[in-house]
């Protein structure tokens, strides 16, 4: 969150500060749902959030050039760029999805660097009622992104059970991979609700762009090994 003292430097410094700094847990009025992230798929709920005017990095640092605080502020924001980026690059990359889970007796990660096709082919095991979180790991390349977002849809038998939207935040480029972990969430129990989950997965942002779309499946089962 900010600081009152530095949001009083004037409202070039406050949308900097927008731009720039993680939003975690962004809730909002669900009024107004219903438009589509994908043709087949309906029902993304609308957060009401109003996306920041866009600005590119240069000109952000262009900003009270000869504020030496300023600077110093901005760089602890934004800091160490990446060096020599590939112009073809995306600007964001989703590198991984772990579920990450204290009782399962090994790392649940999905690689997103590779096929994508072959994750449809893969099944991954979640025990009946254990607690865990969803973790999407990211890079940013060249210019800051706003409005960061996870959705995915939950299917069974080719049935739409769920869909969940996951305020991320907006970034800035950097070198290091950056981390989101979604809430705690409990996976379902009981004997009707094991079996194989077809999941469909987007990391988009204000203006939608599909950063990454992916298909996976979650197996629950009462063990971890049967």
């Amino acid at each position: 969150m900010f600081d009152l003292d530095v949001c009083e430097f004037g409202g070039q410094l406050l949308e900097l500060m927008w731009l720039t700094v993680c939003y975690r847990d962004i809730m909002a009025d669900q009024d107004g749902i219903k438009h589509a992230i994908e043709e087949e798929m309906e029902d993304e709920v609308d957060l009401n959030y109003k996306a920041p005017e866009k600005k590119s990095l240069q000109e952000i640092q262009e900003l009270d050039k000869e504020d030496e605080s300023l600077i110093k502020y901005k760089q602890s924001l934004l800091g160490s760029l990446p060096a020599d980026v590939d112009p073809n690059a995306p600007n964001v990359k989703v590198t991984r999805l772990t579920l990450v889970c204290d009782e399962a007796p090994g790392p649940i990660t999905m690689d997103l660097t590779g096929s994508l096709a072959a994750l449809k082919d893969q099944s991954f095991i979640l025990k009946e009622g254990v607690s865990y979180r969803v973790k999407i790991s990211f890079k940013v390349n060249k210019e800051i992104v706003s409005g960061l977002k996870y959705v995915h849809y939950t299917y069974r038998k080719s049935i739409k059970v769920d869909m969940e939207t996951h305020m991320v935040g907006s970034y800035g480029p950097r070198a290091e991979e950056y981390e989101f972990l979604t809430p705690m969430e409990e996976a379902p129990k009981g004997m009707m609700v094991r079996g194989n989950y077809h999941i469909k997965s987007i990391f988009t942002d204000d203006d939608k762009t599909d950063h990454l779309s992916w298909e996976w499946n979650l197996n629950i089962k009462k063990n971890w090994k049967e």
